[in-house]
């Protein structure tokens, strides 16, 4: 597929480059009694957490995504209103094709305009992507081929506040194989990160305990939180993100927040003011990325959110602070 076929809207499984359905969640009651008791107060005391230190200042986000496609090369949006100042991008190569210019690899017929980008209040700071392709599976048998082109965008030089790189090849514990990705991620430049999700619900701790066998101990960690297609809510999703942060560190740590939900007649809808800010308040103290700014974060949706901050939502009491 080129990327003049990308549509806006995709496949889920394409979500993020290649999310994944999670399909239906297992209940709770399927698990071992131990660890259901474990999760259930691990989500009581967020729940606490969240009821009792609310305050305006918590509906936020500090980064927004940018997956690039044809339809996107000139994102145009107002996501400072968030706080957003983080640019996460999520491939400057994409099935064999390069959104900028100066390199040995085929270059789209519509660039971005760099420059306005870097001049832009919620791109301060740039996580650049580098290479990747949609198909996850081609992605995963293509490392060596994608690691060379990575290393290649990465040599050029882009009027942005370049603060780190991301490898868009996405991970989920069902990668039997992904053990070999550690020997690729060697050869990317540093600060360097890589984005997780968990379709099969293995829970926060097996996640955790599985990348730190293999993650080099320099990679940082995005989550995605998997409310995008109902996958799990956001206070079992916090319970990833703590432990993910107790065994890899919390510097290492951050979470992808989905801004879209499953439309009625198929494809997807941006999430509703209310739905999005049930994310962005719990998982407070740890840097939220909305996937995907110029998709499904439209001006209205955040002026929205920041009438609803106005206020704390109905009972919940307003904190004093952060």
């Amino acid at each position: 597929m080129t990327t003049s076929a990308i549509p806006a809207v995709r496949k889920i499984q394409q979500r993020m480059g290649q999310f994944r359905p999670a399909g239906r969640p297992r209940r709770l009651s399927g698990a071992p009694r131990s660890h259901r008791a474990a999760t259930l107060a691990a989500i009581g005391a967020s729940l606490v957490v969240a009821a009792c230190s609310w305050t305006a200042h918590d509906v936020h986000a500090d980064g927004i995504v940018w997956q690039v496609d044809n339809t996107t090369t000139n994102p145009v949006g107002n996501w400072q209103m968030l706080g957003v100042h983080d640019l996460l991008i999520q491939w400057t190569v994409v099935d064999d094709t390069a959104f900028v210019a100066n390199t040995r690899i085929h270059t789209a017929a519509r660039l971005p305009d760099w420059e306005r980008i870097g001049r832009a209040p919620w791109a301060r700071n740039v996580i650049l992507g580098l290479a990747g392709y949609q198909d996850e599976k081609r992605a995963r048998t293509h490392l060596s081929t994608l690691a060379d082109q990575s290393a290649e965008v990465a040599r050029v030089h882009l009027p942005l506040h370049v603060t780190g790189y991301y490898f868009p090849v996405e991970i989920d514990p069902t990668w039997q194989e992904a053990s070999k990705l550690a020997e690729i991620l060697q050869r990317l430049p540093r600060p360097l990160w890589v984005s997780v999700y968990d379709q099969t619900n293995i829970g926060g701790k097996a996640l955790a305990d599985w990348l730190a066998a293999w993650l080099p101990a320099d990679v940082g960690v995005f989550f995605q939180d998997g409310c995008g297609v109902y996958a799990r809510e956001p206070q079992v999703a916090r319970t990833y993100l703590d432990e993910l942060a107790s065994r890899l560190g919390k510097r290492r740590v951050r979470v992808i927040a989905e801004a879209f939900r499953p439309a009625e007649r198929g494809g997807f809808r941006s999430a509703s003011a209310e739905e999005l800010s049930k994310q962005l308040v719990v998982y407070r103290g740890y840097p939220v990325y909305l996937f995907d700014g110029p998709h499904y974060v439209s001006d209205d949706l955040m002026r929205e959110l920041n009438n609803r901050a106005a206020k704390p939502p109905v009972g919940e009491p307003a904190g004093t602070g952060r």
